[in-house]
């Protein structure tokens, strides 16, 4: 009787699995899996537990970062991280006081605050992107190197 119930969590961790494409029910699936092939020999619901649990973190473990290496290879960066280190203009004054400032990188118009709240950006001046606080740039000035 235990065959059908550990069918029943297989067939279920694989739909997870195929709805979501994350790599997140596919281990326990393999545990549903060999829990239910000893179910076919033993009838011990504990030890069929057991060898879920055991299977299924065993293959997390091992074969998880395996499959994150090789299936995880086309991983598209975001907006936000291919903006760090760019540098961009000031467009409108950056003054964090006042909470005004934006600069174009990448001929996108960002806000920005400066990295240093006692420091004024002008108009006109080369800022580098520092970090990124929900959607404003954190810049800095620019230092040219003679």
């Amino acid at each position: 009787m235990n065959s059908i119930y550990w069918l029943v969590a297989l067939a279920i961790f694989l739909v997870i699995e195929i709805l979501t494409l994350g790599l997140t029910t596919i281990w326990f699936a393999g545990g549903a899996l060999s829990a239910f092939l000893l179910s076919l020999i033993v009838d011990n619901l504990m030890l069929e537990v057991i060898v879920f649990l055991a299977a299924s973190f065993l293959l997390l473990f091992f074969t998880r970062p395996i499959a994150a290496k090789y299936f995880n290879t086309q991983r598209i960066k975001t907006n936000y991280e291919t903006l760090l280190g760019k540098d961009g203009k000031v467009v409108e004054r950056i003054d964090n006081f006042n909470m005004t400032g934006q600069v174009i990188v990448s001929g996108q118009e960002w806000t920005a605050r400066s990295l240093r709240d006692d420091e004024i950006i002008e108009v006109g001046q080369k800022v580098r992107v520092r970090n990124v606080s929900g959607v404003k740039l954190i810049v800095e000035i620019e230092k040219e190197v003679l």
